[in-house]
Order: C-alpha cells, then sequence, then structure tokens
C-alpha cells in the first residue's frame, strides 16, 4: 500500500537562554493511505512536537528542526514555506487539537469559524460554505445544526466542541487528520462516540489518522499500527496485535502493565480499617438548584443519599455534567446547598458558622483535579504545604513548621530540598503529590479526591493511587473518589455510586457493579470502556449503536421518571 506520509530522521530542539533541549531525536515513521497509525508515550515523550513539526506548528524563532526527509504523497514539506504550508495545512492534512475550547475564537460564532475553512481552501461562496458546515455538523452528531451554528465556544459542552472541532478539521475533506489527544478531557460515553465517529468519518472519505495518545484502550480499537516514544525517541514499532502480544521494549511493557484493565477481576487488597458499624460521612437528600437568569433551573444535584464508612473509599462515576464534583464540594461547604443535610461525625454541618467550619477543615480536605492551577506559583512548596499547618496554628516555631513540610514530603515520596523549590519546577505527578501532602498536612479522616488522576499519564496514576491507598493503610484516611476512569475506580474503590443528571442511579461494591449493572445507564457507562485488547475494541466498533441504543434508552426511561425536572440537556 502506498505511504501518503513518510518521515525520516526528524529531530527537535528548542532553545533557551540556559541550554538546549532536544524533543524529538531522529525519528523516523509512515502511514500508508486509509491506515490509522497510533503514536503512544507520556508527557514529555515528544508525540506532540512530532505531529506539530510536520505541521511547521513550531514557533521558528526558538526551536531547530531538522528532516532527511517529510513527504506527503509527493510533495516534499521540508522545502515548504509558510505560505505554500497554508495551502496543506486544513485542505490537505487537518489537525484536531488536544484542547478545543482554547482551539476555537471565543468571540465568533462557532459556524462562522468552520465556514473559515471552506471559504478560504475550497473558495465556495459564503452560502455555499454554511451549507458545508450545516452538513458537516449534522454528520458529526451535533443535534439542530442550524440553532448550534450561531452559538458561541462557550454555549457547547466540552463534547460537543470537539465534535464542532471534528466538523471544522473534516470540512474540507483532508487526507491526512492528526488527533492529537483528541479525548482526553472526554468522559468515557462521550470518548466512545468520538472514537467511533472518527472510524466511521474515516471509512466515508477514505482519510488516513495520525492518532497521538497515551491510552492503549484508545489504540486497541483504532489504530492498525503503533509507534512508541520515550524521551524523543521512536523505541518500539509494530502492529497494534502485536505490541499488546508480544511488547518488545521494557517501557512499552510497563506502559501497558500499568492501565487498569476494566474486564479483570479486582486485586484483592487486605482492607482492616473500614468500621463497618460507623457512617463517618452521611449525606441525606442534598440537593444544589441554580435559577437562569432567563428563568428556569437547573438541578445539578437532585436530592441524593449516600454514606461513607470510617476507612472506606467510594466512589462517585458518571458522564460531565451529572453532577460529581458539585456533590464534593457541597460535602465539604465549599458551596451552600440547596437543600438536605452533610452528617459528619453524628453532626449536621449545613447550619454551621464561620468559626465552626474552620475547626471542620481540620477533619476535611481535598485533593484538586488540576494540580497545576491548584498551587499557588508565587509560593515555595515549603509555604504551599505549611499553610493549612498557619492557619489552624498547628506549629508553633520555623523549626517545627519545616521538619513537619519535610515529614510530609517524605509521606508522599519526595525529598526535604524539595520544599525549596515553586511549583512549576515539578511535573504533574509531582505537583499531585504536593497538593497530596498539603491535603494531609492537618491530620484530615476524610478527603474528596476530586478527580485527581485525570491530568496524568497512566504511570504516573498507577503511582498516585498506590500512594493513596498505602496513606489510607498508614493513617487510616477516608475517600469519597471522584472520577469518570470507571477501570481506575474499579480497582481503587470499594463502593462505587453512579451519578447521571444530578441523581445517584446505583450504588454497589465495585466487583458487583462492574460485573453485574442494573441500570441501563451504568451498562451504558461500562461497555464504552476502552480495554487494551484489539479484538474487543474492534467489534466494539463494529457495533457502535451497542453504547448510543443504551443511553437513549436510558435518558428516555428517566425522562419518564422525572418529566419535571429534565432540564440537564
Amino acid at each position: 500500500m502506498q505511504d501518503i506520509l513518510t518521515v525520516e530522521n526528524l529531530s527537535v530542539s528548542f532553545n533557551n537562554a540556559q541550554q538546549q533541549v532536544q524533543a524529538v531525536k531522529q525519528v523516523s515513521l509512515s502511514i500508508a493511505k486509509g491506515e490509522t497509525l497510533g503514536i503512544v508515550g507520556e508527557s514529555g515523550s515528544g508525540k506532540s512536537v512530532t505531529a506539530r513539526a510536520i505541521m511547521q506548528l513550531l514557533p521558528e524563532h526558538s526551536v531547530d528542526i531538522s528532516a532527511d526527509r517529510i513527504d506527503f504523497q509527493t510533495q516534499k514539506l521540508t522545502q515548504f514555506n509558510d505560505k505554500e504550508m497554508q495551502t496543506i495545512r486544513g485542505q490537505e492534512i487537518s489537525m484536531i487539537f488536544q484542547d478545543p475550547m482554547s482551539s476555537f475564537n471565543p468571540t465568533i460564532k462557532i459556524g462562522k469559524q468552520i465556514d473559515e475553512m471552506s471559504t478560504k481552501h475550497r473558495k465556495l461562496s459564503g452560502r455555499q460554505a454554511k451549507q458545508e458546515t450545516l452538513t458537516m455538523l449534522e454528520l458529526v452528531g451535533i443535534p439542530a445544526p442550524e440553532e448550534r451554528y450561531h452559538q458561541y465556544p462557550h454555549e457547547f459542552s466540552g463534547g460537543m466542541l470537539q465534535r464542532a472541532m471534528i466538523a471544522m478539521a473534516l470540512v474540507c475533506r483532508p487526507k491526512l487528520l492528526i488527533a492529537d489527544e483528541p479525548t482526553t478531557a472526554l468522559d468515557v460515553r462521550i470518548q466512545a462516540q468520538i472514537l467511533q465517529l472518527m472510524k466511521h468519518l474515516q471509512a466515508k472519505f477514505g482519510m488516513s489518522i495520525l492518532l497521538i495518545t497515551h491510552d492503549f484502550g484508545v489504540v486497541a480499537g483504532m489504530c492498525d499500527r503503533v509507534v512508541v516514544m520515550k524521551d524523543g525517541e521512536l523505541v518500539e514499532e509494530n502492529d497494534t496485535a502485536s505490541i499488546f502480544k508480544y511488547p518488545a521494549h521494557p517501557y512499552t511493557k510497563r506502559l501497558i502493565q500499568a492501565l487498569p484493565r476494566i474486564d479483570q477481576p479486582k486485586k484483592l487488597r487486605e482492607r482492616n480499617g473500614i468500621n463497618k458499624e460507623t457512617s463517618l460521612v452521611t449525606v441525606q437528600q442534598l440537593q444544589k438548584i441554580y435559577q437562569m437568569k432567563l428563568g428556569g433551573e437547573v438541578r445539578a444535584v437532585d436530592q441524593i443519599d449516600f454514606h461513607i464508612k470510617q476507612g472506606e473509599t467510594l466512589g462517585l462515576v458518571g458522564e460531565s455534567g451529572s453532577g460529581k464534583s458539585t456533590t464534593g464540594r457541597l460535602v465539604l461547604q465549599l458551596q451552600r446547598a440547596s437543600g438536605g443535610e452533610v452528617v459528619f461525625q453524628g453532626m449536621g454541618i449545613h447550619q454551621f458558622n464561620r468559626k465552626e467550619l474552620k475547626q471542620l477543615r481540620r477533619d476535611v480536605q481535598i485533593i484538586f483535579q488540576d494540580p497545576q492551577s491548584s498551587l499557588n506559583p508565587r509560593m515555595k512548596v515549603l509555604d504551599i504545604i505549611a499553610q493549612p499547618l498557619d492557619i489552624h496554628q498547628l506549629v508553633g516555631s520555623k523549626k517545627e513548621r519545616r521538619e513537619r513540610v519535610e515529614e510530609l514530603l517524605a509521606l508522599v515520596g519526595l525529598e526535604k530540598e524539595h520544599a525549596n523549590r515553586y511549583p512549576h519546577e515539578f511535573s504533574g505527578g509531582q505537583q499531585q503529590r504536593i497538593g497530596i501532602a498539603r491535603a494531609l498536612a492537618v491530620n484530615p479522616k476524610f478527603i474528596v479526591c476530586d478527580e485527581p488522576l485525570s491530568a496524568l499519564d497512566v504511570s504516573i496514576q498507577a503511582q498516585i493511587v498506590e500512594l493513596l491507598r498505602r496513606l489510607q493503610d498508614e493513617l487510616g484516611l477516608t475517600y469519597l473518589f471522584i472520577a469518570h476512569d470507571l477501570a481506575m475506580v474499579k480497582h481503587i474503590c470499594d463502593r462505587v455510586a453512579v451519578m447521571y443528571q444530578g441523581r445517584i442511579i446505583e450504588v454497589a461494591e465495585s466487583e458487583e457493579l462492574y460485573q453485574h449493572p442494573i441500570h441501563p445507564y451504568t451498562k451504558a457507562l461500562l461497555e464504552a470502556v476502552p480495554v487494551p485488547d484489539p479484538a474487543i475494541e474492534a467489534e466494539k466498533i463494529r457495533n457502535h449503536n451497542i453504547t448510543l441504543q443504551s443511553y437513549e434508552f436510558t435518558k428516555n426511561r428517566l425522562e419518564e421518571q422525572r418529566p419535571d425536572h429534565w432540564v440537564l440537556q
């Protein structure tokens, strides 16, 4: 089969005042017509830099790029200047970026931004471009395309924005689509829909796909061949089935082993810390209602009940917008509930005054989703971790303060020398460890873990999960673990609660829930989770309507149950 893209000995170096960093080292790869090639590796391995170098999207003033050959069909891209590349980008090669929100202009309506691709590259009139845009929006599964055409990016959900970006990337019928982590920020159901959509459109338009990801489950369902990158180098290349069955490089083996599998039994773990007689946290009829400016209301959390035993980990799962994070904030009184009650150690905390809430903060803490944005960039790690100690006046001298911080750093696997550094000097996994150390500073009894793994690579996720487990065993902690990674939740949580449209629709022991789900929405979620097995994922792609049909059945059933309250679409 003829190659549509050939790259030989591509190297990329970034220059700054102190040193030159080689991000990509002598990488060679090729993609055949109609083929899907996956590039996998952890953050910093050079995946995205490789793709951007091919597209010539890296800043010229700070980057040195060299390659023996970058050929697209018969065109030698290494000889193209920026103006010539503009005729290639969008028309011949399109790219889907990782963060859809930052890829759209927030001041221009979605339809007009997609129109621009057709008017610029295909020389269509305004009316023709609009018709092409509406057709493409409908093709990618966006409902009411005429209405959505006139909306701004902030009026779209994450999944809808990603679909709109796919529409923009494909409106010129490109021969090669580069998808850079296209589903990282999406929940499993939307991820499954996006991947199925890409596969469908690939068959419809006969295009090739370069898929960049760190999720081997996604690779299993999408890719014909896989290349593995580490520290800027290509360390392994093979067809997808062989990569999973016979991984050759130790790094590839480590990545595959680090990925939790939803189709494997939960590993048994000695748990002596759960007090089955005592509920540390009890939530009763908890509710959060937002009143809309133009009338109507949004029931973000709708009269939910659950309890968490002392020493237990309760998983809270569901798609984006289901009310998971809002529930966590309500439990911690970071937001005021519209109704219901949260009972902590036998005390209802919804009526606590400011002084009582300050005392409560010693017992309840939170680990945030994005470690980078939750750490003050102007403060050293010493002061970040010590801040709760200062607020609650738990240390008397600077010496005691520093000793406690160094003790906490050691507890989360960091060195005492790290106390004098700033957050930007750490990797994402290390930043999350700092956030965990800060949460542990006041010796809490209960911690809300709000998507603490979503921004991390799979191997780093495994390290953080092991850390949380060890800390739970050593300190007797109780967790509310909020996540959309159902495979990870299965292996870390004792029980799992499933949320949908503000309600908890199913709660069970984790193994029982995954083996015998009762609610159709739970079944739809579990069906959508990718597993690192090409045969299983290929079958899912062939039967791509299963997940959507299950979801539609769930939606209709819930509408019948609560017709007056169905306000979150």
